[in-house]
């Protein structure tokens, strides 16, 4: 990280970046929307307008003109224009890799909260995978919104990040440590189908991006046993739920979606309709190319 802004050791670069990144980055929701046609289909303009945003607050919402097609190749075409191939084939995801967001109560999908229709806090998607296999990219395409409730609040993590930093860099150093979140090993009648899993909060790409591995979660997880990161931990908190003027709200409707670098993100409950309420999630290990 030498001469990384995440390095604790170079405050110099922190303060450069930091600088630019507060005077750029979006405060309002309406500042992430690009209103595009087909998202199959992206123009030079829509992907620039799209790649803009996120290069600013590493996610952008699309309003498209697919309306509520069912189709799986809307989100897969959306993410090979900003270089997102590589799905993670989680458990609970389609057999395509890209997950039907719908309340399912089905003996696969009914013990996980994605697959109803309660609410969901503050997370990045995949927190308990291996380290080969944490998910940079993250994209979300609405097929039918529900009927009542259903929002998504988002914050950049880049953001929470300066936060903590500015309060306390030594908080930071708690939230890299490599065992500062734990996701104990999962089993179903006996069988381990997740091993146990640390990890840091935030570390560092090879491509010198900053990434977050994150879930509010307050049962099946471990934090590292001391007092620095119940500190470090319990400020990151309270800074998620303090409403900040980088905290966004929204509801993706029919033809909309978001595309990310694995923000933080929630989902409100919901009711649904006649009509169900579906979302297509994209994991993929690839973040967002040129950005």
């Amino acid at each position: 990280m030498s001469n990384s802004p995440f390095d604790l050791h170079h405050d110099a670069a922190y303060q450069h970046w930091r600088e630019d990144k507060l005077a750029t980055a979006p405060t309002d929701l309406g500042a992430l929307i690009v209103e595009i046609g087909d998202p199959r289909q992206l123009t030079a303009s829509e992907h620039a307008a799209i790649l803009e945003r996120c290069r600013l607050a590493n996610m952008a919402i699309y309003v498209g003109t697919t309306g509520d097609d069912p189709s799986k190749g809307i989100p897969a075409a959306l993410g090979a224009h900003f270089g997102l191939h590589r799905l993670d084939h989680n458990r609970g995801a389609d057999d395509d890799a890209i997950t039907s967001l719908t309340v399912q109560t089905d003996v696969a999908h009914r013990e996980y909260i994605p697959y109803s229709n309660r609410a969901i806090d503050w997370h990045t998607d995949g927190y308990y995978n291996a380290p080969e296999r944490q998910i940079h990219g993250l994209l979300l395409h609405c097929v039918h919104p529900a009927a009542d409730g259903g929002e998504n609040a988002l914050l950049d993590h880049e953001i929470l990040y300066i936060q903590i930093r500015d309060h306390n860099p030594e908080f930071i150093r708690a939230l890299m440590q490599p065992d500062c979140m734990s996701i104990p090993a999962h089993h179903i009648d006996g069988e381990e189908i997740r091993p146990h899993q640390p990890g840091p909060v935030f570390s560092v790409g090879a491509n010198g991006a900053l990434h977050m591995r994150y879930t509010n979660r307050a049962r099946n997880i471990v934090w590292r046993d001391d007092p620095l990161t119940a500190a470090a931990v319990s400020y990151l908190k309270n800074l998620l739920r303090t409403p900040s003027p980088w905290h966004f709200l929204g509801k993706l409707q029919a033809g909309w979606g978001l595309i990310s670098n694995n923000v933080l993100h929630t989902r409100t409950g919901f009711n649904d309709d006649a009509t169900p309420r579906l979302l297509y999630r994209a994991r993929y290990y690839d973040r967002i190319a040129g950005c």
